[in-house]
């Protein structure tokens, strides 16, 4: 009786094990550290860093300057304790966010407070970037051939998310880290074509620092939800510890190491990124620059293409990057809950699924700047600035009044004022947006 229960567990451990082999996250773990530093940068210098200049034309320099250094500096923080926490159980990794959580808040809590969080971030980030691909295209087509029939950006979206129904059928991180090294490759391009083309382009005449909108109401609303801009631009964590899973580990050489030094270099990207094209592309045109500096920048035309063409391969790699652990969320509910049999059918019909809902919400609700802000507030500042230290105080509990306790709850205060000012300034955005839109034009 005793040897047919072992049969069955040991039965039952095998197949969770291949279960668990055939998963886009845990199935390969032959990462080197230069492929954390990449799928980091590909992940965090999105679409969020061409509405930079925007968000510092709604705060100001002085705001502006202090509130983008400090997202910096306290993201880099949150980044670096998640890394920590990675592998804090011996002889165990929590390969993913929601396992993070399960251990901090308990098994049902910890997937109630990070899953909904986790996912709003990942489908609202794919969203966007459907949203930023098409208008990349558009104004791609736009610049390389002015006197051509204007077409439609809903084409355009479609256009670019029928290279994720072939893309999205690579199976893990590792698979997608050719196009995860274009895509990264391309953001410091195209980062670099903005702020330079701005200097090129000089300071306008005209350009005026003041706040755009004439009434103390809108200023205030726009000063919110240039937060959110901020908060999208530094979004990597949430899928920080999927790509550690990737990378091998010992007792000897721990995960960390190797991801650590990924992450520094990709902070330093980061920081050549983001800067420049902020501060530069603010000073250049003032309060009258787009949600999105390349349509701002329409000369050199050649260069203005070129850079929109960057954009679109990037968002091609940084839309395979969160949508990997979604992916797995999904695969992993309807193996392992709904029993349906692992293998390419499951996963050609529901990764598919996934990109069609993505290009259809996008289609449906382009809203480019205030989708950046909303996306930003409501779930970007739980999950990157304040999640992770209120994990590290439940789980190391650092003495009271030490530097790591002061460090943790200055974080969650300001990532919580954060998360409320950038979702209400949003809101705001979408529903004056709204008012003018015509589905599907």
């Amino acid at each position: 009786m005793d040897s047919s229960i072992e049969n069955r567990e040991k039965e039952r451990s095998e197949k969770e094990k291949a279960i668990d082999n055939w998963l886009p996250i845990t199935s390969s773990r032959k990462a080197k550290w230069y492929y954390s530093a990449f799928h980091n940068v590909t992940a965090m210098v999105g679409a969020g860093v061409l509405s930079l200049p925007y968000a510092m034309a709604e705060l100001g320099w002085g705001p502006g300057v202090v509130i983008l250094v400090l997202s910096w500096i306290i993201t880099l923080y949150t980044l670096w304790q998640m890394v920590e926490m990675h592998e804090m159980v011996p002889g165990k990794r929590f390969d993913r966010y929601h396992e993070l959580g399960q251990e901090a808040f308990g098994e049902k809590l910890g997937l109630w407070i990070v899953v909904p969080q986790q996912l709003i971030v990942e489908v609202g980030v794919n969203i966007v970037y459907m949203v930023t691909g098409g208008k990349s295209l558009k104004k791609f087509h736009e610049t390389v051939c002015p006197n051509c029939k204007e077409i439609r950006l809903t084409f355009f979206i479609m256009i670019f998310a029928s290279g994720h129904f072939v893309l999205s059928q690579l199976p893990n991180f590792n698979s997608i880290s050719g196009v995860s090294l274009a895509a990264a490759v391309m953001s410091l391009s195209y980062s670099t074509i903005a702020w330079t083309a701005s200097i090129h382009r000089g300071k306008q005449s005209n350009v005026q620092y003041s706040y755009a909108s004439s009434t103390t109401k809108g200023t205030v609303f726009s000063f919110f939800s240039a937060f959110g801009d901020v908060a999208f631009a530094y979004a990597g964590h949430n899928v920080v510890l999927e790509i550690q899973a990737t990378i091998p580990s010992t007792p000897e050489n721990p995960s960390k190491i190797p991801m650590w030094k990924g992450v520094i270099v990709a902070y330093i990207v980061v920081a050549v990124c983001y800067f420049p094209v902020a501060l530069v592309g603010y000073w250049a045109f003032g309060n009258s620059v787009e949600d999105n500096i390349l349509i701002s920048l329409e000369k050199p035309a050649w260069l203005i293409a070129v850079a929109n063409f960057f954009v679109v391969i990037h968002v091609i790699g940084s839309y395979q990057i969160y949508a990997m652990p979604v992916f797995d969320m999904l695969e992993t509910l309807l193996v392992k809950k709904f029993k349906f049999p692992p293998g390419r059918t499951l996963r050609l019909v529901a990764r598919s699924s996934y990109v069609a809902l993505t290009m259809f919400i996008a289609m449906t609700f382009p809203f480019f700047g205030g989708l950046l802000g909303f996306f930003g507030g409501f779930a970007f500042a739980p999950t990157t600035y304040f999640l992770p230290c209120i994990m590290w105080l439940v789980i190391y509990k650092p003495k009271k009044f030490s530097a790591s306790w002061f460090a943790n709850w200055i974080c969650i205060i300001l990532g919580i004022m954060l998360m409320f000012v950038s979702s209400i300034g949003a809101l705001k955005t979408i529903i004056d947006s709204a008012k003018n839109y015509k589905f599907y034009s």
